[in-house]
């Protein structure tokens, strides 16, 4: 049918043109610029009527992949391998009488079309990843560092067929030739050979995952992962600053994650405070009926009295000696206190580790350390809940009989006489 159109065109312009050969070159680009227009024309069938169909389609589909695929323009990029397609096709057969235009309009074509794939493909996978952030597994196993490795490949193909297709060699000659150079696409690619690596690492031991809290010194990094890559890993510090790490860095060094603390339910609260030794003293027996009134020593002082004079009575203890036998010590009283004023707590967990200890005495006191678990994980009011109880403390030490240890300042100087230091 085309041959005959264009024998039609031709017998049309001989009554223009003196010489045949005249004729057929004027029917050869008439018919190419007819082919040229018919392409157009196609083409804005395909993206104002086609694809403004398949647009209206997907919104009414009950699933949300075909959603994900137009709102990352597949469909539209695909629109544009129509009018090159055609032209491709027809250009043989409409610049007959010039093979080697036609041949170079169809090399200019194919690397066209070729990067509209690429193009195409790369829209595609930014779908897959955009569908697959709507399934839970996503929050666990990321999948973007695999996805720009297929990216690359990609890429990679489709530059190997353009040069190819310049060259007029076969893809896979051009594939083969590549192995001479493996060093240095090893060198060139070292990063995202490394980073895909420590992806896979990172994935398969679930090691880290978009949204873990970390902890890395060595880049001056402490917040919350947004992103993780093929190359780099992105974390939004508490200060609102943004820290990249390279993707590697978490095989090869140390960090610490904080998933763990989230996921088990407790936040960790561990402080010591120091208290003055020589404030440390046996109970008389009025500091004892004092204690008594405390809600959270009162049964502990019942029972320990009872348990130390049944003790005293059976060893025979002379209990008008208090080194003798055995006492209970305003410090005891006290840990007992903070016992149970923590275990009332309502903030404070019980059933994970809950420890009120005495760490190694030294010249700066007696350390008492709290090591306990919070219930409450959020940051700021992990904050206020910690100083409310060491608030708390604080406030009790005096009415043990105890004192906080505190190094002199000036003002202690000048209440024993000390002269004020020059200025």
């Amino acid at each position: 049918m085309i041959r005959a159109f264009k024998n039609t065109l031709i017998s049309w312009f001989d009554g223009f043109f003196a010489k045949n050969t005249d004729s057929i070159v004027a029917a050869d680009f008439t018919m190419f610029f007819i082919l040229v227009l018919l392409s157009f024309i196609t083409y804005f069938i395909a993206r104002r009527v086609l694809l403004s169909l398949i647009h209206q389609l997907t919104k009414k589909s009950k699933t949300n992949w075909d959603d994900k695929l137009a709102d990352r323009k597949f469909f539209k990029i695909l629109s544009y391998l129509v009018p090159a397609y055609i032209i491709y096709v027809f250009t043989p057969v409409s610049l007959e009488s010039y093979p080697d235009i036609a041949g170079g309009i169809r090399i200019v074509l194919t690397i066209y079309m070729i990067a509209v794939v690429v193009m195409a493909a790369n829209a595609f996978l930014n779908a897959v990843v955009d569908i697959y952030h709507d399934f839970t597994i996503a929050k666990h196993k990321p999948i973007k560092g695999y996805v720009q490795v297929a990216k690359i490949l990609v890429y990679i193909i489709g530059i190997i067929t353009i040069i190819a297709n310049l060259f007029g060699q076969n893809p896979l000659t051009i594939i083969g030739g590549l192995g001479a150079f493996s060093a240095v696409l090893l060198l060139i690619f070292k990063d995202p050979i490394l980073g895909f690596v420590a992806g896979i690492q990172l994935s398969a031991y679930n090691m880290l995952q978009p949204g873990d809290w970390i902890s890395m010194p060595k880049f001056d990094t402490d917040g919350t992962v947004i992103d993780v890559s093929l190359t780099t890993v992105k974390v939004q510090n508490w200060d609102k600053t943004i820290s990249t790490i390279p993707t590697y860095s978490l095989i090869s060094d140390s960090y610490k994650n904080w998933r763990g603390m989230e996921e088990s339910g407790g936040r960790r609260i561990k402080r010591a405070i120091n208290l003055d030794m020589k404030s440390v003293k046996f109970c008389t027996p009025e500091m004892l009926e004092k204690f008594r009134k405390f809600e959270y020593v009162k049964k502990y002082i019942h029972e320990k009295e009872a348990e130390l004079s049944n003790y005293n009575e059976a060893h025979k203890v002379d209990n008008s000696v208090l080194v003798n036998g055995r006492r209970q010590t305003n410090l005891g009283v006290f840990r007992a206190y903070l016992r149970g004023y923590l275990n009332n707590h309502p903030d404070v967990h019980d059933e994970m580790t809950f420890l009120v200890r005495q760490l190694q005495p030294s010249e700066k006191g007696i350390p008492m350390e709290i090591y306990v678990f919070s219930r409450i994980q959020e940051w700021a009011k992990y904050e206020n809940l910690q100083a409310d109880i060491f608030d708390h403390i604080l406030a009790v030490i005096p009415e043990f009989d105890l004192r906080v240890y505190q190094n002199p300042t000036g003002d202690d100087l000048q209440k024993i006489g000390l002269p004020n230091l020059p200025k």
